[in-house]
């Protein structure tokens, strides 16, 4: 049975209710394949009802998803179950931006930590002679969503996967650090205090309509303040509907494993992780000269 807007029209002192049918898109059929608002039909000239109503409640979501702060009471003894992958305390840190009007006004006081947050580190670094390969930083960006949702189960796959990889068993983690009103190039200051070899910064990636929970990592060598963009790798789109935290992880380890061997990062980095090498005979013989 196909789906009906019903309209009141008034005709004198009667109501009459008058039905127009929804018009479906033939491409409504790829809806299978993707979250984008593709062949969503119309009802005369408008959209269906309850097309209009799910946009409005993806909206809501977005705007929720940048405005919301970020619970940092509830992630932060989530991030202390996994001290054991490394030695020093959690670092609670905060950039320049005094509030959130404040960091999506001034987007370059979310790329630098406040003077409480520098002296921490350099007091934590002083007090420590430690070396560190790698340092990971949560930082809200401009979704806590999806920091809250999706950081703790990808960081148990990353931290669990690190362990199991022979070549990267023996790296030597920074202490964790989560910032809040961040944006990705505070990374580099905050790897560059811990003296770190390279960062990784898990990221809420700007919200969309089919994805207000999206999860950012960026990974930077030999991090300090001044990197560009394109010193840096991305992987984007972290969440159960879009790349899984397994899939996430092997390609992180992938980037770290070639970013060590290489000693760069960035747009001279290429993830090739999922390529195939395809064997080819050798004896095969051109038939023009047999």
């Amino acid at each position: 049975m196909k789906n009906r807007d019903c309209s009141i029209q008034e005709t004198s002192n009667i109501k009459t209710p008058i039905s127009s049918e929804v018009i479906e898109n033939p491409w409504r059929k790829l809806r299978q394949f993707t979250d984008a608002r593709i062949g969503l039909g119309r009802t005369g000239v408008s959209l269906p009802t309850h097309e209009m109503l799910a946009f409005q409640i993806a909206h809501a979501e977005a705007k929720d998803a940048v405005h919301l702060p970020l619970d940092v009471m509830a992630l932060e003894p989530q991030l202390q179950s996994l001290q054991s992958f490394t030695e020093a305390p959690l670092c609670v840190l905060h950039s320049r931006a005094i509030d959130r009007f404040d960091y999506l006004q001034r987007p370059d006081l979310g790329r630098r930590l406040d003077e409480n947050s520098q002296k921490k580190l350099e007091a934590l670094t002083e007090s420590s002679a430690t070396e560190y390969d790698l340092a990971i930083v949560v930082v809200d960006g401009l979704s806590s969503k999806a920091v809250q949702q999706n950081v703790m189960p990808f960081m148990e796959t990353l931290l669990n996967d690190l362990t199991e990889d022979p070549a990267l068993n023996d790296i030597c983690l920074a202490p964790f650090s989560v910032v809040q009103q961040g944006r990705v190039a505070i990374g580099d200051e905050i790897g560059e205090l811990l003296k770190a070899e390279m960062v990784i910064v898990l990221i809420g990636e700007r919200p969309g309509l089919s994805s207000p929970d999206s999860l950012g990592l960026y990974l930077t060598w030999h991090p300090k303040v001044g990197r560009h963009d394109a010193e840096r790798n991305c992987i984007s789109n972290i969440r159960p509907s879009g790349l899984s935290y397994r899939e996430a992880s092997q390609k992180t380890l992938y980037l770290i494993r070639e970013s060590r061997r290489l000693k760069l990062s960035g747009v001279n980095l290429k993830d090739r992780s999922h390529e195939k090498t395809i064997s080819r005979e050798t004896n095969e013989k051109n038939f023009l000269i047999e």
